[in-house]
């Protein structure tokens, strides 16, 4: 930007310095090419520009003090405890800072150094191959869901009791009338739920549950252009719904429940959704303390996604849910939402489900469900912004808008 004219005075234009905001790959080469870079410049620069700070857990002080020497070498760093260089802790956490160059080539360095660091540069080619190579689509047990811009699951809950919508939809007909309205809304996938997951909510029987949903199922199967997924973490349940016709489980547990829903879900071939939670609806408000949100949030994701693939589920039938409400205070709701990006690196694309939460209540000071409409459209743009591939919403069409608006000004 320059500005011409008596702002400019007797020394010709005024030049503007700016920080750019380069957040993509993308937007970095654009403005490379903008200069007029060499092309064989820009493949060389182009990595320089991605800065990353990796936290490597619990490594014992001699390996730490390898890496960090090893990153200031190459020009990034590495930040370590207290009293590592002397060896004067048992272990510490290192925060790898630098860029992806930077990192490759550490990666090198450490290929063939002891202390278990070999296993260690695998592990961050790995993760830095996740963070650059998203995974493209979402598998389900009859097709391929395209993930280059955000999905929409529209919500549709057969229960008296839901927090939100409960009791609306209990008939056949209201049930099967709202599922064609959402679909007509936009929806890319249809989420029918039996069991009520709010805070303090009861405990219903496989037995009733089946009985809500599967005839909605049955009456949908075959008649909707989108999948039907099941909110449900029971294995009986699942195996029926599969069995109706619906594609994908939405397990609130992370196969933490009920063991025997993994081999389910892998016999059908199914799409599945693995949410973290802590303790049953019926406890889990009652434990939302952490020492390392994130981390424990991470690694309970990772380890739900390893029983699931050593069941036999595809890697590209997972997606996971950071579970925003599930034994999560209000802060902690909001951190996982500011630091979203850092569950990329598991490799599977995120489903976020904020809609109508009462974290957005308390912020908001909105008792009612119905009256957080806003607060719900903040916090789905700054999940699609922050890398959420699937958003559960109740308000369709309004949430489509909001989630298309920001993925195009995040890739324009």
């Amino acid at each position: 930007m320059t500005l011409q004219g008596p702002e400019a005075g007797d020394h010709g234009p005024v030049k503007v310095l700016r920080s750019l905001c380069l957040s993509n790959p993308a937007a970095a080469r654009h403005q490379l090419e903008r200069i007029g870079v060499d092309p064989a410049g820009i493949v060389k620069m182009l990595p320089k520009l991605e800065q990353h700070a990796l936290l490597v857990p619990r490594l014992k002080p001699a390996a730490a003090n390898i890496i960090k020497q090893e990153m200031l070498a190459l020009g990034g760093d590495a930040a370590v405890a207290r009293g590592t260089v002397a060896c004067s802790v048992p272990h510490t956490d290192v925060l790898l800072i630098g860029t992806a160059k930077q990192l490759d080539r550490l990666c090198r360095k450490l290929h063939c150094q002891p202390f278990g660091l070999q296993q260690l540069s695998a592990d961050i080619q790995a993760l830095l191959n996740r963070l650059q190579h998203p995974a493209p689509h979402w598998t389900t047990s009859r097709r391929h869901l395209a993930l280059d811009r955000p999905l929409l699951m529209g919500i549709l809950n057969i229960t008296p009791d839901s927090f939100s919508d409960g009791g609306q939809y209990r008939t056949l007909d209201q049930a099967v009338a709202r599922a064609h309205e959402l679909v007509a809304q936009g929806a890319d996938l249809l989420d029918i739920g039996g069991e009520s997951t709010r805070p303090g909510a009861p405990v219903v029987s496989a037995e009733q549950e089946a009985a809500r949903i599967l005839p909605v199922i049955e009456a949908l199967a075959g008649q909707l252009p989108v999948p039907i997924s099941v909110d449900t973490w029971k294995s009986a349940v699942a195996d029926a719904a599969l069995s109706a016709g619906a594609e994908i489980i939405n397990d609130i547990s992370g196969l933490t429940f009920d063991p025997a829903l993994a081999e389910v879900v892998a016999r059908h071939q199914a799409g599945l959704v693995l949410m973290h939670t802590r303790g049953t609806p019926q406890q889990m408000q009652q434990d939302t303390g952490y020492d390392d949100l994130l981390g424990e949030v991470a690694l309970s994701l990772r380890c739900s996604a390893a029983t699931a693939e050593a069941a036999g589920v595809p890697t590209d039938h997972i997606v996971l849910d950071p579970g925003i409400g599930f034994a999560k205070d209000t802060i902690g709701n909001l951190q996982l939402l500011q630091r979203l990006p850092e569950l990329q690196g598991l490799g599977y694309p995120l489903l976020v489900g904020t809609s109508r939460k009462s974290f957005i209540g308390k912020v908001l000071e909105r008792d009612n469900p119905a009256d957080r409409l806003f607060g719900t459209a903040a916090t789905v743009a700054l999940a699609v912004a922050k890398g959420a591939r699937i958003l559960r919403v109740h308000d369709l069409q309004a949430m489509r808008d909001v989630a298309l608006m920001t993925r195009a000004i995040c890739t324009a």
